[in-house]
């Protein structure tokens, strides 16, 4: 049987093991989807997650199909919208907006996607989503009509984590945004860490891999490249790379 999604995240949690997820629009280029995935393979990544804020096409059963026909193992669903939702994945996180205020993505999305996932088995990580300001007005926010925590707020981060872990939400997601110009700062990451013991995923304008080992250095579990991987997917073998070397070095440091 194979192990859960969020099982698995706690193991690696538990044993310092860093994460590296590769996140997939099903709209983008088919081709170029091969080839970041054929990097994120060769290279180690652990999950790879499908989704976006904008859906033109309707193919994300589609792109899931093909990730998993190709090898890949852990394609957890990233979902912008209830559409998005398909039976073919290993995942979904259902997630919930707190960092807004719309009832749509704090509640009511989730209900109206709640029976389809039901009836597909899928397995649910229930996740608190937040919006960071990423330096550009994103999709993301263009449609959840919310607002991003402002990037030098991290005590709000915290408390709205707080709160969600409190509602038992088991992993939290801070994101930039699709095409961030700036990313989600150490010392919001590590200030959502001293709060929060579950699963913590960072993405958002990660594009190499001095960035990528900020973000696990601060408290992240995951990290999450999306555009930076279809833009030069050589920097995937570098952030795993890089991974491998933080764990080597976590692991040394607790040996007597």
């Amino acid at each position: 049987m194979v192990t859960k999604t969020i099982t698995w995240l706690e193991k690696q949690q538990q044993m310092g093991v860093k994460t590296l997820a590769v996140l997939f629009d099903p709209d983008d280029d088919a081709q170029l989807r091969q080839v970041v995935l054929q990097h994120a393979r060769r290279y180690g990544a652990g999950m790879f997650m499908v989704g976006g804020s904008l859906l033109t096409e309707g193919n994300a059963r589609q792109c899931v199909e093909e990730l998993k026909s190709l090898g890949a193992e852990r394609v957890v669903l990233f979902p912008g919208n209830e559409i998005q939702v398909v039976p073919n994945a290993d995942a979904i996180l259902f997630m919930s907006l707190i960092s807004g205020r719309n009832p749509e993505y704090l509640i009511a999305k989730q209900v109206a996607a709640a029976p389809q996932i039901y009836r597909s088995g899928l397995e649910t990580i229930a996740t608190g989503y937040l919006l960071v300001d990423g330096g550009k007005w994103t999709s993301a926010h263009y449609m959840s009509q919310t607002m991003p925590i402002p990037a030098d707020k991290p005590e709000i981060a915290a408390t709205t984590v707080l709160a969600g872990a409190m509602m038992g939400m088991k992993a939290m997601y801070l994101d930039a945004g699709s095409g961030a110009t700036k990313r989600v700062s150490a010392e919001m990451i590590a200030a959502v860490r001293r709060v929060f013991g579950g699963i913590l995923l960072v993405g958002g304008g990660i594009r190499d891999a001095a960035a990528a080992a900020d973000a696990w250095s601060a408290g992240a579990d995951v990290v999450v490249i999306g555009n930076g991987a279809f833009e030069n997917p050589e920097i995937v073998r570098e952030i795993a790379e890089m991974s491998t070397k933080i764990y080597k070095n976590t692991a040394g440091a607790l040996q007597p």
